[in-house]
């Protein structure tokens, strides 16, 4: 595997060795030696898969507590995934890295904790496969508004087009009024 620091250091991008032949592929996905030796120590406790359609965006979602480091990936489809800092000590508080992540690159992105996470849908079936190192705790759940101009995230949305969004992001906090890590 070969693990790649984004522009906010602790948030990397993991390319997996793929062996294909005539039947299809292989790859490791996790291994935890690999990622230990990474700088990415974390036990995860936790797999989930959502799915979505062309044009979804899910986020900013994060837990104030039961802190959750991510491992993303995608096995059908592609998204744009956006991680950000919301570590108030961190040099990179309230700046924001993003990738493609797709069944076809086979990319994978790790997004420590203390981190805001969302993701929209470029493809017409998405689905996202994520590894978490705690537990879903609702009642530390947090969101931040997915389109908030303090964070400028450039989100990959056509001109004039509306996103799916549910009700709890569309009625997220604003960036400068969230309870946020220290």
């Amino acid at each position: 595997m070969e693990f790649i620091p984004t522009t906010i250091p602790d948030v990397i991008i993991i390319k997996p060795k793929v062996f294909t032949d005539d039947r299809g592929f292989f790859m490791e996905s996790y291994q935890k030696r690999a990622f230990s030796e990474a700088g990415i120590p974390f036990e995860f406790v936790q797999d989930n898969h959502s799915s979505s359609q062309m044009g979804t965006l899910r986020g900013l979602h994060y837990q104030l507590t039961h802190t959750q480091g991510k491992l993303v990936r995608v096995v059908i489809g592609e998204i744009y995934d956006v991680a950000v800092d919301l570590r108030k000590s961190s040099p990179y508080y309230g700046k924001w890295v993003g990738a493609y992540l797709s069944a076809e690159n086979k990319h994978q992105l790790w997004i420590p904790p203390g981190f805001g996470h969302g993701f929209f849908a470029t493809t017409s079936q998405t689905d996202v496969i994520y590894k978490a190192t705690d537990y879903y705790d609702r009642h530390g759940e947090r969101c931040i508004f997915w389109n908030d101009p303090d964070l400028a995230i450039d989100w990959p949305i056509p001109n004039g087009f509306t996103p799916l969004i549910s009700e709890k992001d569309a009625s997220a906090p604003k960036f400068k009024e969230a309870e946020v890590f220290s």
